[in-house]
């Protein structure tokens, strides 16, 4: 955390509305300061801080601890499910304190030294382990926010989405139309259409075509495909229609999107 000394220990209230942030504080002292509240850190802890809250940080000289920052559209299944149903619920940061389980304590503050570690080496089986890393500390911290987020059993709409996101991750690259997957589902298109609307206030040709642009932003952002292959990746015959439905459904071309994404993750962070 040493960029908050540039800020003398206070960072003013901002917004991420596309980035989950997790900090994990190892000792110290400091505030996570909202709009019309303040959480007071108890190291050792984490703070989840989902996107869109404005929130703020005021810390102690003697802070300790380090930011992870993820671009929650690139975030690979079935991670990406797993963070929706659960940290898509949270409204307002939450604090997470660790000293309850020194198990799970000892864990984090290992496993959070290893992500800095691979951090700074440039290669393939490295960013594998990164991977790997960030994943294991997220579903640990789900684990832990569940309780305080409360639990309702899922209904039948809700179901049935997941059921037809699972289908479109399954056949995305396909490009099924709505129809197909309603057959599958053994409804109708109007009724599929009507549970997509109902859980997530979409159609259900959006969450295809949402699902389909997740997956070309995360290749462009962390491959070094070229665009044509990106499209060939994804189901495309021809790399011009790609790049017109991508600029169509994010306002950007590919090239563009890319770049900007790439500089902006690399300056993003407290």
């Amino acid at each position: 955390m040493s960029r908050s000394s540039t800020y003398r220990f206070e960072i003013a209230l901002h917004r991420h509305e596309s980035f989950l942030q997790f900090l994990y504080i190892r000792s110290g002292a400091g505030d996570v300061v909202l709009e019309d509240a303040t959480i007071t850190l108890q190291p050792p802890c984490v703070v989840v801080i989902p996107p869109g809250p404005a929130h703020g940080f005021r810390f102690s000289r003697d802070i300790d601890g380090l930011v992870i920052t993820i671009a929650t559209r690139l975030v690979r299944e079935p991670l990406r499910n797993v963070i929706d149903d659960s940290l898509g619920r949270l409204s307002d940061p939450l604090l997470i304190p660790l000293d309850e389980d020194p198990a799970d304590a000892s864990y984090f503050q290992a496993t959070f030294a290893r992500i800095v570690t691979e951090h700074k080496v440039d290669t393939p089986q490295n960013d594998i382990l990164l991977e790997l890393h960030v994943a294991a500390v997220m579903v640990m911290l789900i684990r832990r926010v569940l309780p305080a987020l409360g639990t309702q059993p899922e209904t039948l709409a809700e179901l049935r989405i997941r059921q037809f996101k699972e289908l479109i991750v399954r056949h995305l690259r396909d490009h099924l139309p709505a129809e197909a997957y309603a057959r599958q589902l053994g409804v109708s298109p109007t009724h599929l259409n009507r549970m997509a609307r109902l859980v997530s206030g979409k159609t259900a040709h959006e969450l295809i075509m949402d699902r389909l642009m997740d997956e070309a932003c995360r290749e462009l952002v962390f491959t070094g495909y070229s665009i044509h292959q990106v499209a060939e990746n994804l189901g495309f015959s021809d790399a011009a229609y790609f790049c017109r439905v991508f600029r169509s459904r994010i306002g950007l071309t590919p090239k563009t999107y890319r770049d900007q994404e790439i500089a902006r993750m690399r300056n993003k962070g407290v």
